[in-house]
């Protein structure tokens, strides 16, 4: 089995290293036997969706954002098909707003998002950098990350995770955070999320396989398992220290 990754604009909008992502989900797919294809769209490519199992964004700065949601707004409707029938869409960090009905700025314009999902974003004056943990919906393990983000997003009905223990959702402090939503997935969380969390990467990859109508063979153990899940234990145990 071959699955192709697209990576949209990650000398863009890879700004705390998301690109590890991508390289260690491709390492866990390959561990389960599957081929894999990473394939990058430039900043000066036109984005073409078709035979994506995963379309994946990162995080950027607050202009290479909205300069990237200008690039992708005249491939909405494919980037909307493609998450409809075949492919896993997933934002991380300043990218999940993007998929949004709308961007305000901290100067009142508005930017017209993807309209993939009915929430709105705003940003603000206040920034708020700080590490998290946070209860996932859809798997067991709790998440940690980082997140650094200066906006609240409302209208979100089906968080990715129910709460924060520690850190700023959605619209609160300890509220719910990201998105999901069918093929779907987004949260500010950055660090990259999926190297810092082994339970979400093989989340992901399950949803890949089941897109497939496959289930995910039991992976070839490596040393690089061991040691990510223990980093993720170190840091869970460590933040959540920081719980008042």
């Amino acid at each position: 089995m071959k699955f192709t990754l697209l990576h949209l604009f990650p000398e863009a909008m890879s700004l705390y290293g998301e690109y590890a992502n991508l390289t260690l989900l491709s390492r866990l797919l390959t561990c389960c036997g599957a081929e894999v294809e990473t394939r990058a769209v430039g900043c000066d490519d036109a984005p073409a969706f078709t035979g994506a199992d995963l379309i994946y964004m990162g995080a950027g700065t607050e202009r290479t954002q909205k300069a990237m949601l200008q690039k992708l707004l005249p491939c909405a409707d494919a980037l909307r098909s493609a998450a409809e029938h075949s492919a896993l869409v997933f934002f991380t960090g300043n990218a999940m707003e993007t998929l949004g009905a709308s961007i305000t700025d901290r100067d009142g314009k508005v930017y017209e998002g993807l309209r993939l999902a009915d929430f709105s974003t705003v940003e603000t004056a206040k920034r708020t950098p700080h590490d998290v943990i946070a209860q996932p919906i859809l798997w067991a393990e709790p998440t940690v990350g980082f997140m650094n983000k200066c906006s609240t997003t409302s209208g979100i009905t089906a968080p990715l995770f129910s709460g924060l223990p520690l850190g700023f959702g959605n619209e609160e402090k300890g509220g719910a955070e990201g998105f999901q939503e069918g093929n779907l997935l987004a949260t500010h969380l950055t660090g990259p999320v999926l190297v810092k969390n082994p339970a979400f990467l093989r989340y992901v990859a399950r949803r890949l396989y089941e897109l497939r109508g496959e289930t995910m063979p039991e992976e070839r153990r490596e040393p690089w398992m061991d040691h990510a899940e223990k980093s993720y234990a170190v840091t869970y145990n460590e933040l959540k220290g920081r719980i008042s």
